[in-house]
């Protein structure tokens, strides 16, 4: 009779680990970043389809690197949860911290105790609140971990590098230009030759209290995008453009909605409706 192959918890245990680790930094990097009107989040995806970065609720966003059919997965199951947690109690209720910790306890779960393989993915989920003292931010790991953004987070690809160049450069409670900038320039220098991101490299969004609207969660694209970078739109030249000089694209946006969002994401939408609503309202009224 052979013997069976045995394997100690804690080589089953780092091997997971550094399977999930190496598939994480395959993909490109992604930014979390406080200022002074809200939370950014900012991450090489020259896709428009395939977002890393959506909307889960009102002031709550969600930010992914990794393996895209995975935290596609993730992203849906915390829209629902927190869609179902908002309709059977309150939409006060729905809290990042809370959502941050369903997500950590399902990962925790599949990475210990999942017969398949380790999901190859790292997550942030922030809220934004009525001041800047409120902001909260929580970054998932792949096991289940749990920690608190303190100023900016670097999710994925070469993030230690990324991270590196963030420090020398991160202002706490600065315009969003200034953080949007110092945060494409720090992805464009992970680890490679230094490399410049143009506007159709990006995907940006921000989470602005400074809005109006209950849903708090805008993108960044365009001519608004290719302003607060200093380019032209096409991403090729090196004029001003229409984002402002501390980075009031997000206000301007707010004032000019339409023409910014045009370009309607999968958590855009629900948004434009309730602005069609209120419109409707006020007319008629």
């Amino acid at each position: 009779m052979t013997t069976p192959f045995y394997v100690s918890p804690e080589q089953i245990m780092k091997d997971r680990a550094e399977y999930a680790r190496k598939g994480i930094s395959r993909g490109r990097s992604v930014a979390v970043i406080f200022y002074d009107k809200g939370i950014l989040f900012v991450g090489e995806n020259p896709s428009r389809a395939l977002h890393k970065i959506s909307e889960i609720y009102d002031r709550i966003a969600f930010a992914a690197a990794g393996r895209y059919n995975e935290y596609e997965q993730l992203r849906i199951a915390g829209v629902r949860h927190a869609d179902m947690r908002g309709y059977v109690y309150d939409r006060r209720d729905v809290t990042g911290r809370a959502l941050a910790n369903t997500y950590a306890q399902a990962l925790g779960t599949m990475f210990s105790e999942g017969a398949g393989k380790p999901y190859e993915v790292e997550l942030a989920v922030a809220e934004v609140g009525e001041k800047a003292a409120d902001d909260q931010g929580y970054r998932v790991t792949f096991d289940g971990q749990v920690t608190d953004i303190r100023g900016f987070q670097v999710l994925g690809g070469a993030a230690d590098a990324v991270t590196q160049v963030l420090e020398s450069s991160f202002e706490e409670n600065a315009a969003l230009e200034t953080v949007l900038n110092a945060a494409v320039d720090a992805l464009g220098r992970d680890g490679t030759e230094p490399r410049t991101l143009t506007p159709n490299q990006l995907e940006v969004a921000v989470l602005d209290r400074t809005r109006s609207r209950v849903r708090k969660f805008r993108r960044i694209t365009g001519p608004a995008l290719a302003g607060l970078l200093g380019v032209d739109a096409d991403g090729d030249g090196n004029g001003k453009g229409k984002g402002g000089k501390d980075g009031e694209d997000g206000d301007g946006a707010a004032k000019q909605d339409a023409p910014a969002e045009a370009e309607l994401g999968d958590g855009d939408v629900l948004g434009a409706v309730d602005d069609l609503l209120d419109e409707g309202d006020s007319s008629e009224s």
